[in-house]
């Protein structure tokens, strides 16, 4: 008694689960809205023509609801094929926030006259098996009308097409090409010839003769002799104009940067020159002398500054260079512009 009572409990829960389960499919059938529309229900042969496939439905808070649109191939039937379709559209009424409506549309066109009946399109609703159909639709295909008093014609011939000069060089690119090649080969023949033709002749520079550095330094000694600046108490300045020549001598003569040295420096310089010791001698006897004076304010006797000036001279006329007559005679350079 107790088994079968316990059966019948069991019995029951599962009905009432089955119910439950019915009701909400009821409820999820209720909620949603499936329709399908033609722009026109009649077109001629060829025509295109929109059918729109539209679903609403509410999803209130806390309820998910999925729906799927049906699929669709190239033809919905034989004689009525489907030549495009859009992407699905959902819009959110502005009314109230839960409200959806989801949108596609198919360019269908018929190639055959005649009636022909669309077929409910059916939406699949949280996985539902059963599914939301839509209203079949009709379509009425019609054929061109032909105006019979008319005479008849024959199928029309291409059309003419203008044939311009931009036409002819796209299609004779290599005679283009050909001729911008031996234009461009003129003007470079024609711009080295002017360049040719302008060319200027050559210009003679003439070089002077340059002065050899022992007769500079011979002038400047005898114009120091005959301004007699010791004579007249000026020793400082005699003895330094005195190294001044006596500097730039050597620089001229041996290129040592005498002008620039100390009086040990150039002494040292000329440890590796060819000239004989008693010139260096009376070199070293000037130059030291004059720092004397310059620097240790030393008074030299009338006789060691007339010494240092024929030192002087000693030390120029032991160490110049002889000119040949090759040498002292101009040379010529041609620069050519």
């Amino acid at each position: 008694m107790k088994k079968e009572k316990q059966h019948n409990t069991y019995f029951h829960l599962a009905l009432s689960f089955a119910l439950l389960f019915l009701l909400s499919l009821t409820a999820n059938a209720q909620d949603v809205k499936a329709t399908a529309t033609l722009d026109s229900s009649v077109i001629e042969i060829g025509q295109q023509v929109k059918l729109q496939l539209s679903v609403q439905y509410r999803a209130d808070k806390g309820k998910h609801i999925s729906v799927q649109f049906p699929e669709v191939s190239d033809t919905i039937r034989k004689e009525v094929e489907i030549v495009g379709q859009s992407k699905i559209d959902t819009i959110i009424s502005k009314s109230d926030p839960f409200l959806f409506t989801q949108t596609k549309t198919l360019y269908i066109t018929s190639f055959d006259s005649g009636y022909w009946a669309i077929p409910p399109f059916v939406f699949t609703v949280n996985n539902d098996t059963v599914g939301i159909p839509t209203e079949p639709l009709l379509l009425q295909v019609n054929t061109p009308a032909v105006d019979t008093t008319q005479a008849i014609k024959d199928i029309k011939g291409p059309y003419s097409e203008t044939y311009t000069w931009v036409d002819w060089i796209k299609d004779n690119m290599y005679v283009v090409y050909i001729c911008l090649g031996v234009l461009a080969l003129v003007i470079l023949i024609i711009v080295l010839v002017r360049r040719a033709g302008k060319r200027k002749p050559p210009v003679v520079i003439v070089e002077e003769p340059k002065v050899p550095a022992h007769i500079i330094a011979y002038g400047k000694l005898e114009l120091l002799k005959n301004e007699k600046l010791w004579q007249e108490g000026k020793l400082k300045l005699y003895h330094s104009t005195l190294t001044d020549i006596l500097r730039e001598y050597i620089e001229n003569r041996f290129k040592i940067q005498a002008l620039e040295q100390t009086t040990e420096e150039i002494i040292y310089g000329f440890r590796n020159v060819a000239i004989d010791e008693e010139s260096k001698a009376k070199l070293k006897q000037v130059l030291v002398l004059a720092d004397l004076v310059k620097f240790a304010k030393e008074q030299p006797l009338p006789m060691e500054n007339e010494s240092s000036l024929t030192n002087a001279y000693d030390f120029v006329n032991g160490t110049k260079r002889e000119e040949t007559p090759e040498s002292a005679k101009p040379s010529k350079n041609k620069a050519q512009q």
